[in-house]
């Protein structure tokens, strides 16, 4: 596994970023920069050693601006002895902007909105949280991190949709090249950022994303073929504790809530791309429906 297989396949490795602060307490947190926590370290110190003795070895790494998903991956690549490998850095990988509700406990709002709710805006692939006003502490706008971006790529909120309209171009013009020169990839990123580069790798249905969930610091491997064709996927690590994390990500919305957050009131937001320009980030983009064929591997990880 030290090498791509051979020149008629290519490897992918995608990895989640372990626990944050705010996953423990089960808020949602979309932009906010939260540390991991310890259980989080070991998680990504998991990973890593779980990539190494499956004989992985990588030539470029991509990641979010999120120091959740960049703690995560220097810490795989110490574990790997790779800290020396080039890492780039972009907002496109960042997880799905969650607006007003970033900060909100998920429990809490499903006990005041209702669980249907909640879970629309969580996972339907184009209905938005309510949006952040401008200039909110929130707002990436103000943030330096995000100082070289135009303002006008920048959002407010964002559905799946949107996520998908920048995480797959950035795929396609940057990580894309790379794999098909030969070079051997990872990435560390976020729950919806991973699940937006799924979709369509997997050529899911708006349907069938909603139904997938990416556990926390696990290492998950494509083999492609030259044509981008997945021939393979599996997660690396012990099944059991895989298959209980994947359901953890399930049930956030339904855990014991938290009296801390008071969740804002507001009644369903309409579809993205109808919400006012102010409010929006790029554009929605138009995501292809077609669906694997029978025997292709396919996300089941509710």
């Amino acid at each position: 596994m030290a090498h791509q297989a051979d020149q008629q396949t290519m490897q992918l490795v995608l990895i989640r970023h372990g626990e944050s602060e705010w996953n423990k307490l089960n808020l949602f947190t979309g932009w906010t920069d939260v540390e991991l926590t310890d259980t989080g370290r070991e998680e990504a110190a998991a990973g890593g050693r779980a990539l190494k003795e499956a004989g992985f070895d990588f030539d470029v790494c991509y990641t979010s601006r999120l120091k959740r998903a960049i703690h995560t991956l220097n810490i795989v690549l110490g574990q790997m002895d790779r800290e020396w490998l080039p890492v780039i850095k972009s907002w496109k990988l960042n997880e799905r902007h969650y607006g007003a509700l970033q900060g909100l406990n998920k429990a809490d709002a499903a006990a005041e909105h209702g669980d249907e709710q909640v879970l629309i805006w969580r996972r339907s692939f184009d209905v938005c949280p309510p949006a952040l006003e401008p200039d909110d502490a929130r707002d990436p706008h103000t943030q330096e991190q995000y100082r070289d971006v135009a303002p006008d790529q920048l959002p407010y909120t964002e559905c799946l949709k949107d996520t998908i309209a920048r995480a797959w171009p950035y795929f396609e013009d940057e990580i894309r090249p790379q794999m098909l020169a030969g070079k051997r990839v990872l990435i560390a990123a976020h729950g919806n950022s991973l699940r937006s580069l799924v979709m369509k790798l997997e050529h899911l249905t708006p349907e069938e994303i909603l139904k997938v969930n990416i556990p926390t610091g696990v290492p998950l491997v494509y083999t492609f073929d030259t044509d981008f064709n997945v021939l393979d996927k599996r997660y690396i690590g012990d099944p059991a504790t895989i298959a209980a994390k994947i359901d953890a990500v399930a049930n956030q919305a339904k855990r014991t809530s938290s009296p801390n957050p008071n969740p804002t009131r507001g009644a369903a937001r309409p579809r993205c791309d109808v919400t006012p320009p102010i409010r929006r980030s790029a554009p929605c983009s138009t995501i292809s429906n077609n669906t694997l064929a029978p025997d292709a591997p396919v996300v089941t990880e509710a």
